[in-house]
């Protein structure tokens, strides 16, 4: 009771004023202030007849098809230069092709122009054994790389194996010497209750 007549004592008429008139200068301004909060939205009747409204009903497309996946081009649209990275796909079409017919794949045309031309065999034999011998090479260097990498991958292996056995026995030891050393001092306190319950 004390405590709310201090606080009593203590409010001052002039900060009840201040607290009332900034209360209320709030909800003047919120209430009778801005307007145009409460309008109607502009009714359709009263746009310009030139003015064009979207019509949910129609289709309205954001960029023309260009044919590519989707119907929309395969270029970044943020791209400075779309004919560059056209020019740049065409290079590597014309040089993909360039390697296709290079590495000698043979087709039956192929073939028969070479029996027409008069491509002796004896040519036609070497060129078959060079293909066959890069052939090999390639096998034997790709068997030889994956020979080593499967020897470091087994030295990993044992090498891995004989630490966690190492690992293994420290911790058995650790083990075995704290049961050791729990055994003896389970014994000893079972000696000290014997020694008390006999006296």
């Amino acid at each position: 009771m004390k405590k709310a007549m201090n606080w009593l004592k203590n409010i001052r008429p002039l900060k009840v004023l201040t607290v009332f008139l900034a209360g209320m200068f709030l909800f003047m301004t919120q209430a009778c202030g801005a307007p145009g909060v409460a309008t109607q939205p502009p009714q359709p009747g009263s746009q310009a007849p030139n003015v064009k409204r979207y019509d949910p009903t129609k289709d309205y497309p954001l960029s023309s098809p260009a044919g590519g996946m989707n119907n929309f081009s395969d270029v970044d649209p943020r791209a400075k230069d779309e004919k560059a990275a056209n020019d740049k796909a065409e290079a590597l079409v014309k040089n993909a092709q360039k390697n296709i017919e290079q590495k000698g794949i043979d087709s039956r045309e192929q073939y028969g122009r070479n029996f027409q031309q008069g491509t002796s065999l004896g040519e036609r034999v070497k060129n078959l054994g060079e293909d066959i011998g890069s052939s090999a090479d390639e096998v034997r260097e790709g068997l030889v790389k994956g020979t080593q990498r499967g020897i470091e991958n087994i030295k990993g292996n044992t090498q891995n194996a004989a630490e966690d056995v190492t690992k293994n026995v420290q911790r058995g030891a650790e083990d075995a010497g704290k049961n050791v050393q729990r055994t003896a001092e389970d014994a000893g306190n079972a000696v000290n209750r014997t020694v008390k319950d006999v006296d």
